[in-house]
């Protein structure tokens, strides 16, 4: 088969892979249909690493994908060849007390796709558990597959947000991330969503998505403006979805006194600053935000109500062969992309 293989720093080639078998009776063998370009496959790319995860091997990326089952492993029930499925990228030991307690995202010895040395789905096939696939409600195409697993993200940091019907919220940044927030936001019903960014096109989805307001943080400053939406009050739940020191801080003061501050961008210091101050005197809630779990059937759920418009977040598309060139081009054009698909 094909796959998109990144070897060192800025060196990807499109070569052929052996094809992958079936060797557990869980296993299920898919095409892969669309997968996503993350920041993390751009950060492989141009730094060969992500923390501890070291780029040593050649690795194919890619984990935001969605795949049509060709085989299925003798103990799988649920799946049968021909059906489409999101594929949650991230599989655990389902035996200590995180997989046990439902936060199997924190699972130790999780196998991450697309994380050095572990194959991800710049490919034409993989092998993957059944019960991280998730088939997809009827209607749903492959590339709103993909998108399962960035609004799995949004999802997952609303939960933790305790957002609820009537809350206001408060989402920096208008990435993927930040727009899949957005759109997981209104799904538990908060009744005003505030969104930054300093990208007006983004904006303008964020718009068409539902936002209740948005600002341009190269306009004016996100504090103050939300201050005046609020009236000074704040936002019940504040979410970092960038993951600057700046964006870190501003999220501690956008967040009302004993309101909920969720951090989900990932910043580039150890140990950033933070309003310390903040957080105990007026007694903030503040949580870190790691992948999901349990959030898949929900997603799309919510999508094949119709209540998240991932299409809307799709911007371009490429071809399993351009995988090296649509990359470099991401990430020397992120101002003009939102999200990118592959179709291997």
């Amino acid at each position: 088969m094909k796959a998109a293989v990144l070897h060192a720093i800025g060196d990807m080639r499109v070569e052929e892979m052996p094809m992958p078998e079936i060797r557990e009776p869980n296993d299920v063998l898919l095409r892969v249909r669309a997968v996503g370009i993350c920041g993390s496959d751009i950060h492989f790319y141009t730094r060969g690493r992500i923390g501890d995860f070291i780029l040593e091997t050649p690795t194919i990326m890619g984990h935001e994908s969605a795949g049509e089952v060709v085989e299925v492993g003798p103990a799988v029930k649920h799946l049968k060849p021909g059906d489409l499925v999101a594929i949650e990228p991230g599989r655990t030991c389902r035996k200590c007390d995180y997989c046990h307690g439902g936060r199997y995202n924190l699972c130790p010895d999780v196998i991450f796709m697309g994380t050095p040395p572990v194959h991800g789905a710049f490919c034409e096939y993989v092998v993957w558990p059944a019960d991280f696939c998730f088939k997809l409600s009827e209607g749903m195409t492959a590339e709103e597959g993909a998108m399962m697993e960035p609004l799995s993200v949004g999802m997952h940091a609303c939960r933790l947000g305790k957002v609820k019907a009537g809350d206001s919220v408060g989402i920096l940044g208008s990435g993927p991330i930040g727009l899949t927030a957005l759109m997981a936001a209104k799904a538990h019903g908060a009744t005003a969503v505030y969104i930054t960014d300093m990208v007006e096109a983004r904006l303008e989805v964020a718009r068409s998505l539902g936002a209740t307001a948005t600002i341009n943080v190269a306009e004016k400053d996100a504090v103050d403006a939300i201050a005046e939406l609020t009236g000074g009050r704040g936002v019940d739940v504040a979410l970092d979805c960038v993951g600057s020191t700046d964006t870190l801080q501003q999220c501690f003061r956008i967040a009302k006194t004993g309101g909920a501050v969720q951090i989900v961008g990932m910043p580039a210091e150890m140990y950033p600053q933070i309003p310390i101050y903040d957080l105990i005197n007026r007694e903030l809630t503040a949580t870190g935000t790691f992948r999901y779990a349990n959030c898949y059937p929900a997603s799309i759920a919510i999508t094949a109500a119709g209540l998240a418009n991932v299409k809307a977040l799709i911007t371009h598309h490429f071809s399993l062969d351009e995988t090296p060139q649509a990359i470099a081009w991401v990430h020397e054009n992120r101002d003009k992309v939102i999200k990118a698909i592959v179709h291997p």
